[in-house]
């Protein structure tokens, strides 16, 4: 391996982004962090200044959008989601992109779901971020960029968005309020955020891994919500009250989502070091 020290980050003021600029920066990395404050990825000629500007060795593509409640909105996550700029705005000096998928981005399935899983995106934000994901390998391959798309499963851990589950699990337990459930079972791979920024570094600094590679960063241990809750009253010592039926659900819930995540152990070395529980007890401890 070769060590890089120069990275650019979009969506560095995101959750995972955050956790992963200040994970470069303690390994000494020189860190652009790109936010959406900083600059407007939806403009293709903003976005790609920006990049040239950072003249980093290594992308980490991690900028999403998720807004579609009109055709504006629709058009810049889409714009955001997909990046087809980004290749051909790399400075010359930089030979390898590591952008951070989605499993949304396949099909629902009743096993463990591998790499060569069907791409049927459940909603139009698995939608683009697949589409972003072909785009990625096509003009990497094209320019002679190493591209590696990595798959997160469902990304918890301290400092994300109140309205996620866990966040509204912890407050619950914090507050006493009621946490809403869905009426039909979901079960989902709860993958520790810490984890899947180690993921991300392994993947920028792995010149042995395939030009394009995609990779699943999941636990392949899959949690309804209810036992997550369950989980969270047992960590945090906190009754915590729900109302099945309250929620009205996740357009891409099931009661089968999980990883296999073999191929990244394999190719890699990386295995996921935190387990719900654990990972519930330190997001608990750092919102205290």
């Amino acid at each position: 391996m070769r060590t890089r020290s120069r990275a650019a980050v979009t969506g560095a003021g995101g959750f995972v982004g955050r956790h992963l600029v200040a994970r470069l920066r303690s390994d000494g990395w020189d860190v652009t962090p790109l936010t959406r404050a900083a600059v407007d990825l939806a403009d293709p000629g903003a976005g790609a200044a920006a990049v040239r500007a950072a003249d980093p060795d290594v992308v980490f593509s991690l900028a999403a959008g998720r807004a579609k409640g009109s055709p504006a909105e629709r058009a810049a996550t889409t714009a955001v989601n997909t990046s087809p700029w980004l290749v051909d705005a790399l400075p010359d000096r930089c030979r390898v992109v590591v952008r951070l998928g989605s499993s949304t981005e396949y099909a629902a399935g009743p096993a463990p779901l591998a790499e060569d899983a069907a791409l049927r995106p459940r909603g139009f934000f698995g939608a683009t971020k697949a589409a972003g994901s072909l785009l990625l390998q096509a003009a990497a391959a094209e320019r002679g960029v190493r591209a590696a798309v990595l798959r997160a499963f469902q990304v918890y851990g301290p400092g994300d968005h109140p309205t996620r589950l866990v966040p509204v699990v912890l407050d619950a337990a914090r507050t006493g309020a009621a946490v809403p459930l869905p009426a039909r079972v979901s079960r989902r791979d709860w993958v520790w955020v810490g984890d899947v920024v180690d993921a991300c570094v392994r993947a920028a600094l792995a010149d042995d891994l395939p030009p394009g590679q995609v990779l699943n960063v999941g636990t392949g241990v899959q949690t309804a919500t209810e036992e997550l809750v369950a989980t969270a009253a047992r960590v945090t010592g906190r009754p915590i009250a729900t109302v099945p039926g309250a929620h009205p659900g996740r357009e891409w819930d099931t009661d089968c989502w999980v990883s296999d995540p073999r191929l990244a152990r394999e190719l890699l070395g990386w295995t996921p070091t935190v387990d719900l529980a654990e990972g519930l007890a330190r997001t608990w401890a750092a919102g205290r």
